[in-house]
């Protein structure tokens, strides 16, 4: 009796009806076949979870259908230079709910920040105080300070991957060009003391031309993030740290849409007048200066 209810259903399938929470035990167990454990658990919780979405929405099939089609849209807009999937893990807050289940913070160090989409390896190295925004207008920036550990003794020879925005907004990944642009890699002294040279940030939108900035629209949400410098920092026996440095009283520190603001990486930018700058030059205008100590966590 229990073949033909199914074959009356199925019309004439041999195949049970996968219905509801049938289809995610199924799945669920047939994906538990992973060879790798942690990979197995992964996709088991994905499957569970994504499955008690849809039944807690009822998503219907035209809503699934814009989904498949809104990710296929993300992925062929992303290159070697753009990560849209990355900027939707941020926007969606996920990429800081990550960075801060992994990066176990001691009240003492430098909190951490997202990685953000627009990352290029292979900046050049540059020397203490080398303008890594030559040619790029804007008003002259000084970010000086020390790289220590968690006692306060000075890390020498830490690696400082410096990126940012121009004044419009826009990183290197973004524009047609060959060149090195708005980005570099410095490297502590001895003594901790490092010294980065460069123009001052301005907030800007994130990349709305894309599904995500699509999505974004369709909302109240700000797009916009506030003036900020990124820092990648890595040094031998320590945990790598990446963070931003914002601008005090920069506009959006409070609606930053990728949740990156945090109290402590909120510096101010003093103005200063023409003359000896920290480099050991001089500056035939005025420049502004911010200072920051980099606090490292040792390896576990």
């Amino acid at each position: 009796m229990q073949y033909i209810a199914y074959r009356t259903y199925w019309r004439g399938s041999l195949v049970p009806p996968l219905i509801d929470q049938h289809i995610t035990d199924v799945a669920t167990a047939r994906w538990g076949a992973v060879r790798n454990p942690r990979l197995a658990e992964i996709v088991r919780a994905l499957i569970g979870h994504l499955h008690d979405f849809a039944r807690d929405v009822q998503l219907t099939e035209q809503e699934w259908a814009t989904a498949m089609d809104w990710l296929t849209r993300a992925g062929q807009i992303s290159d070697d230079k753009r990560s849209e999937l990355i900027l939707a893990s941020d926007v969606l807050g996920l990429s800081m709910l990550v960075v801060e289940m992994n990066y176990a913070l001691h009240p003492g160090a430098t909190s951490a920040a997202v990685f953000g989409p627009f990352h290029i390896e292979g900046s050049p190295e540059l020397e203490f105080g080398a303008d890594m925004a030559y040619g790029v207008p804007g008003e002259p920036l000084y970010i000086v300070g020390t790289v220590r550990d968690l006692d306060g003794r000075a890390i020498g020879g830490a690696t400082l991957d410096v990126w940012q925005a121009d004044a419009d907004g826009m990183y290197e990944a973004q524009l047609d060009t060959a060149e090195a642009r708005l980005r570099g890699k410095y490297t502590s002294r001895p003594d901790g003391t490092y010294c980065v040279r460069t123009v001052a940030p301005r907030g800007y939108s994130i990349p709305m031309d894309g599904p995500v900035g699509e999505l974004i629209s369709r909302t109240g949400i700000s797009h916009f993030r506030p003036a900020h410098v990124h820092f990648r920092i890595s040094a031998p026996g320590y945990e790598p740290l990446t963070t931003h440095l914002f601008q005090k009283n920069a506009a959006y520190l409070e609606s930053d849409v990728v949740f990156g603001t945090k109290a402590d990486l909120v510096v101010e930018f003093q103005r200063r007048p023409p003359g000896s700058t920290p480099d050991g030059r001089t500056s035939d205008v005025p420049w502004l200066l911010a200072t920051y100590v980099f606090v490292l966590q040792p390896l576990p």
